[in-house]
């Protein structure tokens, strides 16, 4: 499932590419062909997520979508391709140098039309997103201190943090030794204020290279040049394979039905 920082970077390019001008919308699968009429011809007035949501604001109307697992955007110019598949949704207009521009939603687990209120109830169920300016960490640290739910699986629940998936999950907890079964309770102020930020640095990173990179340069097989795939998480996905740091095999189990990675040794305890 793409985690916040990918949400992010599309609503920055649809922003760009479609906000304030009107734009075409249709549904060419179907699933969507009320939504789209009530949208379509309408001016776009901004494009923004929070955590894994995008929404797009057409005057007192907004487009929400959440990509889920398999839902995917593709972007184009000029003349969009034969629409074809389970195309849930298209949208066409003129980009900012006049050039005609088009993206592409395909099987998202939502594609809604909602009221302001029903925006605000979705966000109000949401921890707070650290791609946002001034999100506030310590509403996140106040619902994990008060429980006895592992710290791997409440980084993973949206109303504890909102954006944060399984790769940041594991990478987190893994620069910062934190076993991913100590209760929540367990991590005290002084850790949550060193993770926090970092976790902020992380995702931003994401935002800026568009993809996932949390290992320091020392401990990548090259310090400088482009980021290999191999070099670019500590333990995600990198079960059985020698810890970065201390060599001991990565181990993976399911934790709130993902798999998770951590090292026995670093993140002991």
């Amino acid at each position: 499932m793409p985690e916040g920082h990918t949400l992010f970077r599309l609503a920055r390019e649809q922003q760009l590419l479609f906000a304030g001008r009107p734009v075409h919308v249709t549904s060419p699968q179907g699933r969507f062909e009320a939504g789209a009429a009530l949208l379509d011809g309408r001016p776009l007035d901004e494009v923004y997520s929070y955590g894994k949501h995008l929404f797009a604001r057409f005057g007192g109307d907004s487009l929400h979508v959440h990509l889920g697992l398999y839902g995917t955007f593709t972007t184009g110019a000029g003349t969009p391709p034969p629409a074809k598949g389970a195309l849930r949704m298209r949208w066409q207009g003129e980009g900012p140098d006049g050039a005609g521009v088009w993206t592409d939603l395909r099987g998202p687990t939502a594609c809604e039309v909602l009221s302001v209120p029903e925006v605000d109830r979705i966000l109000d169920r949401l921890g707070p997103d650290p791609l946002r300016p001034r999100s506030d960490g310590t509403r996140a640290h106040r619902r994990i201190s008060g429980s006895r739910t592992a710290i791997g699986a409440l980084l993973m629940d949206q109303s504890v943090l909102a954006g944060v998936g399984n790769v940041y999950r594991a990478e987190l907890l893994f620069r910062h030794g934190v076993s991913p079964f100590r209760p929540g309770r367990e991590v005290d102020a002084a850790l949550w204020v060193a993770m926090w930020p970092d976790l902020v640095t992380l995702m931003r990173a994401g935002v800026r290279m568009g993809r996932i990179v949390t290992t320091r340069p020392e401990h990548r097989s090259r310090r400088s040049g482009a980021v290999r795939r191999e070099d670019a998480h500590y333990v995600y996905r990198r079960t059985g394979l020698p810890c970065r740091l201390c060599g001991t095999g990565v181990r993976t189990q399911v934790m709130v039905g993902r798999n998770l990675y951590w090292c026995p040794v670093c993140q002991a305890g």
